[in-house]
């Protein structure tokens, strides 16, 4: 009290911070609820939505009638029923009349509203909007006490709780909206649908989830694209809440020159156009998609269409799974489906939306029911008085001529004849015209009428199956009027979905550059030639690139790439891009996540990965190391450790192997060695290895195989000559030894470096390439078979400049020529 102020006179109260905080925090969470950004599950409208309707029911702005100015309309509201900002009634009104964000519009607007590209709609002074017909079916009967109207926000007016809504608004156009702890997301959609739904649901009020489904199949977005599944929305259907994946409309087109483009016609709902064409433009530039050569957007007022042009070697398949996987062009709506139930926010599945709007509804037509029953009764009542007065229409007309005033006119109709005051006021005001003997029979007609509504109208008030049999046929009129076709297609989830049960199992070609160019070919491009042939062109290849890497697989084939660094990364075949045997291929990095240093040294093509395998590695430095399969069993995109290098080596070879085959590694200056894989045990992925063999000065190991008893070991050199070798001749000795001569090394001037070694058999075929892109196939029968010491056979000729520096061994085809 040493301040002076006098806490007892009430001017001053003492109040803890945190009690005010909590309350005065409470109060605006609820009104932010309540009345801004929750939709009622009756009309499907938030407060700012149900007012403009209101508004422009109110000043006569019906889809009949001229347009008005928006400024008008958003002056309406604010003066007399939202009192927020400007730019909030403006902006809903916006949406309301955006063919793209509102699946049926509520107005019609006539101006620039905006675009898909997120450009914004010109200020509310220039803009026109009135309503439109299907809005006019939500305040249809509202003049009919068919609603409870509360006090607006000064108490000078009253203004609507809800509206009639004779259409199912809150499904049909969706709602989002961000509340305090709480938030909104109900996806549009179809009229037709619902309605369906809706009368399923009123012909059997115990319908399930799953039946409901036969009728509303899923949201149907005003922008159409591809809904991924339907596991989404059986869930969001069921529990309220769920997961949507959407994914835009797009084709793939073969163009004149050869080349293929992608035309994307329909985008997923809510994504910004134009931000997605950045996007797009971003990702090229970064080198995160390869293959694009040009981006335009060609959309006009027939509908959209961006036009994205493919390199000639680009699978336009890869591509387009690429930008899924990147960009907006695939996308997900949450759906969270919360609404207003008496006043209250409540998660609500489909069966639950639908019950309370026929709930609503059967309230509306009751009320309806009423209003115009009592307003026949009057009429009734009117009529039976009018009845009695042209029944003693002498004594009537005596009566009032006998009257001084009005007043005392009806006072003696109402003692002489019995009549009510409204009876006798009515008899007061009729015209002389209604004494005419065709008037009197219209009367007549007329109150034999009214009977005959009182009648159906109290009969409906009896029986709910009447009430339930209106709202029916009021929703299969609406639905009549309105309904349109489904424009989001439903799909099956094929990003789930396996692709290879999609894809056909063949056999391909799979060639990797020096580069790091990759592509895939059917095995058939190249013709099988006799010994000694000039080969084919295989691959177009830069001056300073080559083939490195050239093997055989199938579409359905794992293919475990190995990098120079020891990592190891996986593709399926049918995920390599298909291109000519002329076109260059596409670049690696594009494929799979490899560091700027590494380079693809090995590729294990695998049908599946099972227990009891093991991979079996060696380096350039003659180090081997053996791990079991199961450990590589993972389609992490940012590869896996495979070995640990030293610095200054490099992976060279893997062999899948059971454990117990013998391993023959052979090297550059024509030496080998062959020892049991079980010399090797079995190391963790990340282990560094032992040694497997004892290099002299400069050696190097350039070959490792899996021995077979059956088997010939096929070695080439860099001038183009090869020898097969029986492997008896090679002796098998403990890992780590200098090994033994593999090609006669006096003869390595004429004959070149060793380039790679193969364990063969008869009947297979070989595939020889250079460094200049030339491909050569031939029967192995046709090398001949020669002792170790040997420098073999010349079984390709090659250029002056040009060196064979990769082979391939292919099982022969029945039907090759």
């Amino acid at each position: 009290m040493e301040d002076g102020l006098d806490l007892g006179l009430g001017k001053v109260l003492p109040i803890k911070i945190e009690d005010e905080m909590k309350n005065s925090y409470i109060d605006y969470a609820m009104s932010v609820i309540v009345m801004r950004a929750l939709p009622d599950v009756r009309d499907g409208l938030k407060p700012v939505h149900r007012r403009i309707l209101y508004a422009m029911h109110e000043a006569g702005m019906a889809a009949n009638k001229p347009y008005k100015k928006s400024a008008r309309i958003v002056g309406e509201v604010l003066g007399k029923y939202h009192p927020h900002g400007d730019s909030s009634v403006y902006d809903a009104i916006v949406r309301m009349a955006q063919n793209f964000s509102t699946r049926y519009m509520q107005v019609d607007g006539h101006g620039n509203f905006g675009s898909v590209d997120g450009d914004s709609a010109a200020a509310m002074r220039y803009t026109e909007v009135r309503m439109s017909r299907i809005a006019e079916e939500m305040l249809a009967d509202i003049e009919k006490d068919t609603v409870d109207f509360v006090p607006n926000y000064d108490e000078s007016l009253k203004e609507p709780s809800v509206l009639p809504a004779k259409v199912p608004n809150l499904l049909i156009n969706g709602s989002s909206g961000i509340a305090v702890g709480m938030a909104t997301n109900i996806p549009p959609h179809n009229l037709g649908e619902v309605v369906d739904g809706l009368i399923m649901m009123i012909d059997n009020p115990e319908v399930t989830i799953m039946e409901l489904m036969m009728a509303i199949k899923g949201p149907d977005f005003p922008t159409g694209a591809l809904i991924l599944g339907r596991e989404g929305i059986r869930q969001a259907y069921a529990t309220g809440r769920g997961s949507v994946k959407m994914r835009a409309q797009a084709r793939i087109e073969n163009m004149s020159s050869g080349k293929q483009r992608i035309l994307v016609s329909e985008i997923p709902y809510q994504v910004n156009k134009a931000r997605l064409i950045e996007n797009i433009a971003g990702l090229v530039r970064d080198k995160t998609i390869d293959g694009i050569t040009d981006l335009r957007d060609e959309s006009d007022r027939k509908g959209m269409r961006i036009v994205i042009e493919l390199r000639r070697d680009a699978n336009a398949d890869v591509v387009l799974n690429q930008l899924y996987k990147h960009t907006q062009m695939q996308d997900t709506f949450g759906v969270n489906m919360l609404a207003l139930v008496n006043g209250r926010p409540k998660v609500l599945n489909l069966q639950e939306v639908l019950y309370h709007y026929i709930e609503h509804q059967k309230i509306v037509i009751v009320r309806r029911t009423k209003f115009e029953l009592d307003k026949a009764r009057a009429r009734a009542h009117i009529l039976e008085g009018l009845k009695i007065a042209l029944d003693h229409l002498d004594a009537v007309i005596k009566t009032i001529r006998g009257s001084q005033t009005p007043e005392i006119a009806k006072n003696a109709l109402m003692d002489k004849f019995t009549l009510s005051e409204k009876q006798s006021q009515a008899i007061l005001d009729m015209r002389l015209q209604r004494l005419t003997g065709l008037e009197r029979e219209k009367i007549e007609n007329e109150y034999k009428d009214i009977l005959e509504t009182i009648e159906w109208l109290e009969g409906v008030l009896a029986d709910e199956g009447k009430v339930m049999n209106i709202i029916k046929e009021e929703l299969l009129d609406v639905k009549k009027r309105f309904a349109d076709e489904r424009r989001t297609i439903i799909t099956s989830d094929v990003s789930k979905m396996n692709m290879e049960d999609l894809i056909a199992e063949e056999d391909i070609v799979i060639t990797l550059t020096h580069q790091g160019y990759i592509k895939r070919l059917p095995v058939d491009t190249y013709r099988s030639q006799r010994r000694g042939g000039k080969g084919v062109t295989g691959m177009g290849t830069k001056e300073e690139d080559f083939v490195e890497h050239l093997f055989v697989a199938t579409t359905h084939h794992n293919l475990l790439f190995f990098t120079s660094r020891g990592r190891m990364y996986r593709l399926k075949g049918y995920e390599l891009p298909e291109a000519g045997r002329t076109a260059k291929g596409t670049a690696i990095v594009n494929l799979l996540q490899v560091e700027k240093d590494e380079k693809i040294t090995a590729v294990i093509p695998l049908k599946e990965f099972s227990a009891n395998r093991h991979l079996f590695m060696a380096t350039q430095k003659g180090i081997v190391k053996k791990s079991e399969l199961l450990e590589f069993d993972t389609a992490r995109k940012g590869g896996l450790i495979a070995i640990s290098l030293d610095e200054d080596d490099d992976l060279i070879g893997v062999k899948l192997t059971n454990g117990e085959q013998d391993i023959i590694m052979g090297t550059r200056d024509g030496k080998a060695i062959v020892f049991h894989e079980s010399d090797v045990r079995v190391m963790g992925r990340t282990a560094h290895g032992v040694r497997g063999i004892n290099l002299d000065q400069g050696d190097q190991v350039i070959g490792m195989e899996v021995v077979r008893k059956d088997g010939e070991v096929l070695t080439v050199t860099s001038e183009g000559y090869g020898k097969r070798t029986t492997v008896n001749e090679y002796r098998i000795t403990g890992r780590g030894g200098k090994g033994v001569i593999n090609i006669k090394p006096s003869a390595a001037e004429k004959i070149g470096h060793v380039v790679g070694i193969k364990v063969v058999k008869p009947g297979q075929e070989l595939m020889l390439i250079t460094s200049d892109g030339i491909i050569i196939r031939m029967e192995i029968d046709t090398i001949s078979v020669t002792s170790r010491s040997t420098q073999g056979v010349k079984v390709m000729r090659t250029d002056k400049d040009d060196q064979v520096v990769a082979l391939a061994v292919v099982e022969k085809k029945a039907n090759n020529d």
